[in-house]
């Protein structure tokens, strides 16, 4: 009796952000070991779909690296990185959409309707729900001419098309998106997941923007969790060097959002098990938040 009292309580706590996010849009970036996992990966569906039962309204973004990687080593189609981005060319850009959109997006999709949700794939092509341009990188070099590298077919994100989400979401539906998309001559483009969910987020104004990782959150130089940032802070942080490595383009999409009208970004550790539930109902959350 007292464990059954003590869940009447839990979720009696709950309910005031509960009440908060009824009818809000929440974007999720799937990625890392939550992807890998299968306790983990039914941990995730779990939570998308009470999402879904209580009026939150999520819509997932999920990557595939790791998964891109293996089915190019299968078919022996080598490629390089620079600044951490795949150069893609034509062959690579293949694979990866055949992989994104064909394999894990579907696999994602099928999760979530085992669990009881009502998910719907789709990748950015669809409706061009991505509109995208090619990206470039430019490196300053002292007393030299800067270095454009050339990454092929790797994207950025110029505008998101939200009819067709929208029209998802008033059915109850839960939009599952792939990271690739599309020019104005009809270029196909792989985009980093975490940069597309940002911009749904932003062009949605989302109540939330929630990144999956594989680290606690952002950490201080002695590698305590930073809870909690504003924008100054955060912008503070990256200039000064706490923030480093593959953390930096996660603050930076978190702080475009914020910037752009979403209410809270959130990096947390998609490692721990129901780890959307806990940053989201729980008073002092699991992971860092970036606020305004």
């Amino acid at each position: 009796m007292e464990l059954e009292v003590a869940k009447a309580k839990l979720l009696l706590e709950a309910l005031p952000y509960i009440r908060d996010f009824y009818g809000q849009t929440v974007v999720i970036k799937y990625g890392g070991h939550a992807m890998k996992d299968n306790q983990l990966k039914r941990a995730f569906a779990l939570n998308i779909v009470l999402l879904r039962y209580i009026g939150v309204n999520p819509i997932i973004v999920h990557g595939g690296g790791p998964q891109i990687g293996k089915m190019l080593d299968q078919l022996g189609i080598s490629c390089q990185f620079r600044e951490g981005l795949r150069v893609t060319d034509q062959a690579t850009m293949d694979v990866v959409e055949m992989v994104l959109v064909g394999k894990v997006n579907k696999e994602i999709v099928n999760l979530l309707n085992l669990h009881g949700g009502k998910a719907v794939g789709l990748s950015g092509k669809d409706g061009r729900i991505i509109n995208a341009q090619k990206m470039e990188i430019v490196i300053p070099h002292k007393d030299m001419p800067p270095e454009i590298i050339d990454l092929g077919k790797v994207g950025e994100v110029t505008d998101i098309r939200t009819g067709l989400i929208k029209i998802l979401e008033a059915e109850g539906f839960i939009p599952v998106i792939a990271p690739v998309g599309v020019d104005d001559e009809g270029e196909t483009y792989n985009i980093n997941a975490d940069a597309v969910a940002g911009a749904v987020a932003a062009a949605l104004e989302a109540k939330r923007l929630i990144l999956l990782t594989d680290v606690t959150g952002v950490l201080d130089p002695d590698g305590n969790l930073i809870s909690s940032m504003n924008r100054h802070k955060a912008v503070e942080a990256l200039e000064r060097g706490v923030v480093r490595g593959g953390m930096i383009p996660k603050v930076k999409c978190c702080l475009e959002a914020v910037e752009a009208g979403v209410e809270k970004a959130h990096i947390i550790d998609g490692r721990l098990e129901n780890s959307i539930l806990l940053e989201m109902f729980t008073k002092g959350g699991i992971g860092t938040e970036i606020v305004f």
